[in-house]
């Protein structure tokens, strides 16, 4: 699946530069960004995962970009964390593990998690692992229909990472949760949307007409309202009412300041259609 509808990259090498393995075009305000090592199935470096999140990250801070799409080209969204070359019995000391995830995956997460722009997930293939975990962080999920997702942990005597264990819950509930994590069966596209997992399955054909068009409809609204009530959505399940009564009158009290509100105000009075700068 191309980046955007003017890229024209040709698939990298495994050994290629982060530039390469991971594909960035801005276009009519939309950043995609797309995995690009389709003989590893889009397998995560550690380059690549950096620069994911160095993409993430300059999102949030340009004014220019109002929506993200993650994506992959290939047969796969994302296999995984690149686990080649690394040993089963190294010279560990305690701490290394946890210090290793959290600066490795869970940065990951929380960096779309994080992101004050929308990010819409375009999962194109088999969605494992981290891969999985990476999907259900974003705050919008289609998939083609011959997508799948796996908690694979169970599989190779792990426990999951990448916040597994923190989003499955809050999207399925925790036996749901359980029963993916403990058997790490594959999980078809269609179960997973009955689930909740994903908000729309489509041909795969159409896969990326639909991201073009979600994301443009993303990029096309109320900027600061949007990244505003992410925010609010995804601390709401862990603040109690009253905490959570007082950030939705602080995140009203702060999106009446942006130009887009007043434009909203305005276009209702006036019947017309609200045109947004995403200020």
């Amino acid at each position: 699946m191309p980046s955007s509808p003017e890229d024209t990259t040709d698939h990298a090498d495994p050994s290629g530069s982060p530039d390469s393995l991971i594909l960035h075009a801005t276009d009519n305000g939309v950043s995609w960004i797309t995995l690009n090592r389709p003989a590893a199935m889009n397998a995560v470096t550690w380059d690549q995962r950096e620069r994911i999140i160095a993409l993430l990250a300059e999102a949030s801070a340009d004014p220019a970009v109002r929506a993200v799409v993650l994506t992959a080209t290939g047969r796969g969204f994302c296999a995984g964390a690149d686990l080649r070359g690394a040993s089963a019995t190294g010279d560990r000391v305690p701490g290394d593990v946890a210090r290793t995830i959290r600066l490795g995956a869970q940065r990951l997460i929380a960096a779309v998690l994080d992101c004050e722009k929308p990010v819409l997930a375009a999962v194109n293939g088999t969605a494992a692992g981290i891969g999985a975990h990476l999907a259900f962080a974003c705050d919008l999920v289609l998939a083609a229909e011959s997508a799948k997702f796996i908690e694979v942990f169970v599989r190779r005597g792990l426990v999951p990472d990448g916040g597994g264990a923190y989003l499955l819950p809050r999207l399925i509930g925790p036996q749901r949760a359980k029963e993916l994590m403990f058997f790490g069966d594959s999980l078809p596209a269609a179960e997973a949307e009955r689930l909740g997992l994903v908000n729309r399955v489509v041909p795969d054909v159409e896969l990326a007409a639909t991201a073009r068009a979600w994301a443009q409809r993303l990029a096309d609204g109320p900027t600061r309202a949007i990244a505003l009530t992410k925010q609010l959505v995804n601390t709401s399940l862990d603040a109690d009412r009253a905490t959570a009564f007082t950030a939705e009158a602080m995140a009203q009290e702060i999106n009446m300041t942006t130009q887009d509100a007043n434009e909203g105000v305005a276009s209702f009075v006036e019947r017309r259609v609200p045109k947004y700068r995403g200020v």
